[in-house]
């Protein structure tokens, strides 16, 4: 039976921190006793954190951080090496989203999504791994989505982005398999989030359009980020590979796997009828 995960000291590194998942995650862990390099690019939001975590008596560090830029990446690591001397736990958290089909959806909006979402884990684990196994081992986190099992319509650029973030995690993982270093994919659903309001829309939507959208994210994003943060972590310290957060994650999961190349229909269907009662 592989080993539980013991929080208590270790030092967890964690993107996207000031708000949301990142937020519940660094207050969660703070509690099981870690130190913290907390990175975002609020600085405002992130000093706001490092505040209310100031009576913790753990070491506390807030870095402004764009994962989408590769130096970003590499001076964070440096800064963790030279403040913390150890990194234990990486969570690569940092999401955006863009709103529109492929065709609606610039090139540059695209490009800009996929350099966080998908870049910024690969980029963040490449710079951290060599600290990590320095440090003993440890465990690698990263944030996929449940549109990383299914690929809605509209979702094109998003969906992209938190596939590859599988796909780059079930590989590592079998590539560190035996090694003090395991690595866990998070699926998150509907989780209460700004990942939303946030969002680049496509040029081409109108103000109506976009604040439909924005309605009807706001009614499926709903679990406290607090319970995420919960079941996160708790798969992470029984080190498991996958972790699914929500109940509309797990039927939906379940729906990818009995119905693979079909589910979108059923799915549409209910979506629109949804509209249409709405």
């Amino acid at each position: 039976m592989t080993e539980a995960l013991d929080f208590a000291g270790k030092t967890a590194v964690i993107t996207g921190a000031a708000s949301g998942i990142g937020r519940a995650l660094a207050l969660a862990l703070a509690e099981r006793g870690c130190n913290l390099a907390l990175a975002d690019i609020n600085e405002t939001a992130l000093e706001e954190l490092a505040r209310t975590l100031a009576s913790n008596e753990r070491k506390i560090t807030t870095h402004r951080v764009d994962v989408g830029r590769r130096g970003d990446i590499a001076d964070f690591a440096e800064a963790v090496r030279a403040e913390h001397g150890a990194a234990h736990l990486l969570f690569n958290n940092a999401g955006v989203a863009a709103g529109g089909t492929f065709e609606e959806l610039s090139e540059e909006n695209f490009e800009w999504l996929v350099g966080i979402n998908f870049w910024g884990p690969i980029r963040m684990t490449r710079a951290f791994l060599p600290l990590m196994r320095e440090s003993g081992g440890g465990h690698i986190t990263n944030i996929s989505s449940i549109f990383g099992v299914i690929a809605p319509a509209g979702q094109t650029a998003y969906s992209a982005s938190k596939f590859g973030v599988r796909g780059f995690s079930d590989a590592l993982r079998h590539e560190l398999a035996g090694s003090e270093i395991s690595v866990t994919t998070v699926h998150p659903g509907g989780v209460n989030t700004n990942i939303a309001r946030s969002a680049r829309m496509s040029e081409r939507a109108t103000p109506e359009e976009i604040e439909a959208g924005l309605k009807q994210a706001e009614q499926n994003l709903v679990m406290p980020p607090s319970k995420a943060a919960d079941i996160i972590l708790r798969g992470v310290e029984r080190r498991r590979p996958r972790v699914l957060v929500g109940k509309d994650a797990h039927i939906l999961h379940w729906l990818e796997r009995l119905m693979p190349s079909s589910y979108w229909g059923l799915m549409a269907r209910r979506l629109g009828r949804a509209k249409t009662e709405g």
